[in-house]
């Protein structure tokens, strides 16, 4: 895959997991911003990746660390507590399986998005 393929992958991908987030937000919080909403899932996701990088080779406690670290994130960003950080994050990661699946099943991507762990 070339350079503007994978840009592209990665454009897409975040627009997904930032409105997996924004949807959580917005079911939980009531916050209306997609564009806090893409940020947010850019944040999470470098985040992410550092934390996996550095931790991600500990069984359990590294991907355990990786999916904290992601909450922090969204905790920070987000009115609430850890609880409705919780929220959020559950929220984005239900909502990014359903538009993935969708999305998939008509052929217009593979199901794998940037900015929301584990899809």
């Amino acid at each position: 895959m070339g350079i503007v393929e994978s840009l592209v992958v990665f454009v897409v991908s975040l627009l997904i997991g930032a409105l997996g987030i924004y949807i959580g937000a917005r079911v939980v919080t009531g916050r209306d911003d997609y564009s806090y909403a893409i940020v947010t899932a850019l944040i999470a996701s470098i985040v992410w990746v550092i934390v996996a990088f550095f931790f991600g080779w500990i069984p359990l406690l590294g991907p355990v660390l990786a999916l904290l670290a992601y909450v922090a994130i969204i905790n920070m960003r987000y009115p609430g507590d850890w609880l409705r950080a919780i929220g959020i994050a559950l929220v984005a990661w239900l909502s990014s399986i359903a538009v993935l699946y969708v999305l998939a099943v008509i052929g217009v991507t593979s199901f794998d998005a940037v900015g929301v762990p584990g899809v």
